[in-house]
């Protein structure tokens, strides 16, 4: 039985591991590894029991901006303690590490992407702001001006085709986006030439960052916003591979794309983890209505890809792409036509996966 949803466990979703987290970088102790717990085991329990969580459209004003002001936090306060503070014992600072790097990979990540597609200028500038100070501002580019675009296709780096293990996209994908979002940046900005080149205040944005955690933390607080900031983004790039994998838009004998449509983009439906992640996973609404606040994302069952397990249990069994693709290629087939390769959608040297109609995982 799924319970009342709830707008208070909504918001409790995504602030509740930045307060413990918060307070075990500060306290120590016990305190160190429940911000763990909160965004790991707290999950995987509350997607599981049903616990339900709905979104107001109030919600949908406050709390991204609550969320970002909350990742400063939680960051500056992982690199002061991770970095500094000599209480703590390396088990107590492994556990920060992985659990900060666990929020700023799902929920600060979800909630820059949420900012940047806003229309309000200042939100927009705080998104950009929390993917700078991961490093990684060349993503509000790379996802505005590529994804957005050629997602479900050849020609964007963030779809992978079937077949095409989470490493190997990985390896490719860094790279693909930092230029394919500048490519995008440059040839926009031959008609659109106000202001500072964006990749300018991308890498300065890094700069920036990474000049404050020397300044607090020393050359270990440089380690440790190198080390989170990695760890965040390949969350960001897991999920971009969770929600596209294997799904292409078809194109027609004149070369156009038909548009984004329900069955474009997986969905994970599950309650408390999509309340942790702002709804994100709820992706194929987002991709056909960008703009829509993620209060109003909606999922049809009937019409829209869903991953058999909510994401962050998706994202660690494509650590394993055998297991991956045993669980997922046959469901990507049954979305997509036999003859996909000619639009890119398989990697011809992959192991074919069997072919059953469903597969347990």
């Amino acid at each position: 039985m799924t319970a009342r949803a709830s707008s208070s466990t909504f918001a409790l979703a995504s602030l509740g591991p930045a307060i413990l987290l918060v307070i075990g970088a500060y306290a120590g102790g016990i305190c160190a590894y429940l911000g763990l717990l909160g965004i790991t085991a707290v999950v995987l329990i509350a997607d599981k029991s049903g616990l339900a969580a709905a979104s107001t459209p109030r919600q949908g004003y406050w709390l991204p901006r609550l969320v970002g002001l909350s990742h400063f936090a939680v960051l500056t306060a992982g690199v002061w303690a991770i970095g500094l503070d000599a209480r703590l014992d390396l088990t107590e600072k492994a556990a920060l590490f992985l659990g900060i790097g666990l929020y700023l990979g799902q929920v600060s990540n979800a909630c820059a992407h949420e900012l940047i597609h806003r229309n309000n200028r200042s939100l927009r500038a705080l998104g950009t702001a929390i993917y700078c100070s991961l490093l990684n501002g060349q993503h509000v580019s790379a996802h505005m001006l590529v994804h957005h675009i050629h997602a479900g296709t050849a020609r964007d780096p963030n779809s992978a085709p079937i077949g095409q293990g989470f490493w190997r996209f990985f390896s490719r994908v860094v790279v693909r986006e930092f230029r394919e979002g500048l490519l995008a940046e440059n040839k926009r900005r031959q008609t659109h030439t106000s202001g500072l080149h964006p990749y300018v205040i991308y890498i300065s944005g890094a700069l920036l960052s990474m000049g404050a955690a020397y300044l607090l933390s020393g050359f270990a607080g440089l380690l440790v916003i190198l080390g989170l900031s990695a760890h965040a983004q390949m969350q960001l790039m897991l999920s971009d591979y969770l929600q596209h994998y294997g799904l292409r838009r078809q194109t027609d004998e004149n070369g156009r794309t038909e548009p984004m449509g329900p069955r474009h983009s997986w969905n994970a439906p599950h309650a408390y983890s999509a309340a942790l992640m702002l709804n994100a996973p709820l992706h194929s609404d987002h991709h056909m209505n960008p703009a829509r606040a993620f209060p109003d994302l909606r999922y049809d069952a009937e019409a829209m890809p869903t991953l058999p397990r909510s994401v962050p249990v998706m994202g660690a069994i494509a650590m394993i792409p055998p297991w991956w693709r045993k669980v997922m290629d046959p469901r990507v087939r049954e979305y997509q036509p036999v003859d996909a390769a000619h639009h890119g959608n398989v990697i011809r040297n992959a192991t074919p996966a069997p072919v059953p109609k469903t597969s347990n995982l």
